[in-house]
């Protein structure tokens, strides 16, 4: 109980109301491997969330680990500024080839790619001497991290209401037919396919190749937030390939490492890099940077998670697994309580409801599926599944199983 105590204690977790966390026994995680979880009490979860959508491949996979073990006997971790190394130059290389775009800028997770992105480019315009485009334009029920810029293009009230006074303004729109008219618009940030915490909502099939469309009419550059959706997440390893869909910047992050170390990557074009290019007096540089840029160790983990993809097959896996858990979700969309239910790839939603949110039909259910040995965590009353990629199909079915179990009570 010492390590529960000191939980209740000491620490504070993230989108959690503490008050209902300290008045029940928490789950400690010790150890993991495939699609399982193992608390500190020797009980058993699957993995429902892939680690909140970072885990691809399961956990303590030996290719992944080894990687880092390989890279721990050269060096951790050196500044990226006025220096290089090896694992980030090669997993450069690598991810301009599968986005097919051409820079990449390292940082720490998705909310600071997307900062990167946003302060790209504004800056960008200013060097193309138009500085009267300032303006970004946003979705609402967005959601693209939790740093102010990134917040201030989020539009989930619940989430950023309280921030308001700290952020800048954004153009809000719904759908194409609201994008402002004018000259003055700098990016349109978007999370292509599916907005992840506005509850697993879909795009209708092509809106995102509309936007690029209207991008290349007006000027503005395109934000791809694949945060969530990149590395095979929707099927393909990235959502913007099934528009046929070229970003002008494009934010990476949570299965960039299989989920093992932070890291992030916010991918350009080469037309924004030389607008950044110019005498040291003239002050073109990017002045934006974090001490942990292009960490080795992140980037040896990338590398070895790029590499399963390729030696095991992992789209055509996922292409499998993803029919059958179709099946399973729309099971579900026969129970009285269940309004919809959505899926993409391997994500899958769904919604219970209607009911106020103070009710916690989401957390209730959910709670039902922990003691059912399944892990994961709603979105309102949205319940939420998104296996790691490694997961069998008999861990598949129960999964979808213990969720249809737990809707029915």
């Amino acid at each position: 109980m010492k390590l529960a105590d000191n939980d209740h204690r000491y620490l504070w977790h993230p989108f959690t109301q503490m008050k209902d966390w300290m008045a029940e026994e928490p789950i400690i995680i010790a150890s993991a491997e495939g699609a399982v979880l193992r608390d500190t009490e020797g009980r058993e979860y699957l993995d429902g969330n892939s680690s909140i959508w970072t885990n691809l491949h399961g956990h303590k996979h030996p290719k992944i680990t080894a990687a880092i073990k390989g890279q721990l006997d050269q060096i951790a971790h050196s500044s990226f500024l006025g220096l290089s190394n090896v694992p980030a130059i090669e997993l450069a290389e690598r991810l301009c080839k599968l986005t097919k775009l051409d820079r990449v800028f390292y940082s720490d997770d998705g909310s600071t790619a997307v900062e990167v992105a946003i302060k790209m480019a504004l800056q960008y315009w200013q060097h193309r001497a138009q500085p009267r485009r300032t303006k970004f334009v946003a979705f609402a029920d967005a959601y693209h991290g939790d740093t102010l810029g990134a917040v201030s293009v989020g539009g989930i009230d619940l989430f950023h209401a309280a921030f308001k006074p700290l952020l800048f303004d954004v153009v809000r729109v719904s759908r194409i037919e609201e994008l402002p008219l004018g000259d003055d618009v700098a990016a349109v940030v978007i999370e292509p396919l599916i907005q992840g915490a506005a509850g697993m909502k879909l795009w209708p099939q092509g809106m995102l190749a509309e936007l690029r469309r209207w991008c290349d009419k007006t000027g503005a550059l395109l934000v791809t937030d694949e945060v969530m959706t990149g590395f095979g997440r929707t099927g393909t390893m990235f959502a913007c390939e099934q528009e046929q869909v070229r970003p002008d910047l494009m934010a990476l992050a949570k299965g960039l490492t299989g989920g093992y170390l932070p890291l992030a990557a916010t991918m350009t074009t080469a037309e924004i890099f030389n607008a950044f290019l110019g005498e040291y007096a003239e002050f073109k540089t990017f002045f934006h940077g974090h001490s942990y840029t292009g960490n080795q160790l992140g980037c040896a983990a990338a590398l070895a998670n790029l590499r399963v993809f390729e030696e095991e097959g992992t789209l055509e896996k996922v292409s499998v697994l993803s029919r059958q858990f179709s099946d399973g979700l729309e099971r579900c969309r026969a129970l009285a309580q269940v309004c919809d239910v959505r899926q993409i790839g391997f994500i899958g939603a769904v919604e219970v409801g209607p009911y106020p949110l103070e009710e916690k039909r989401g957390i209730k259910v959910c709670a039902e599926m922990r003691k059912r040995g399944v892990l994961t965590r709603p979105i309102g009353n949205v319940i939420v599944l998104m296996p790691p990629y490694c997961v069998t199909r008999e861990q598949l079915e129960r999964m979808t199983t213990v969720l249809y179990d737990s809707l029915r009570g």
